[in-house]
């Protein structure tokens, strides 16, 4: 597994601490794997989810360091979501 998938993972399980996200996520980052978020947490791994965000890693560092808005990223083509866009929206407000 990717150092940089485990520290991602860590990141997003800071920002999610007593957060409310009660679906599933997936964050696929290309040419690195991917990244679950659910009740339990974030992880490495590639189940199925609710929703699928798809990235770049370039651009998901940007968004879990806060530097870009997951909605800018997908109003600009950055970032594609697939699955339950409630869902992906809901997600973005708890990483903002």
């Amino acid at each position: 597994m990717s150092d940089i998938l485990e520290k991602a993972a860590a990141a997003l399980n800071e920002k999610l601490s007593g957060g409310d996200f009660d679906a599933s996520a997936k964050f696929a980052i290309a040419d690195l794997g991917s990244i679950i978020l659910d009740a339990s947490g974030a992880r490495v791994s590639d189940d199925e989810a609710d929703v699928t965000l798809s990235a770049d890693a370039d651009t998901f560092e940007q968004i879990l360091s806060g530097d870009l808005n997951p909605t800018g990223a997908f109003m600009s083509g950055k970032l594609s979501v697939d699955g339950d866009m409630g869902i992906a929206m809901k997600l973005a407000s708890v990483l903002a």
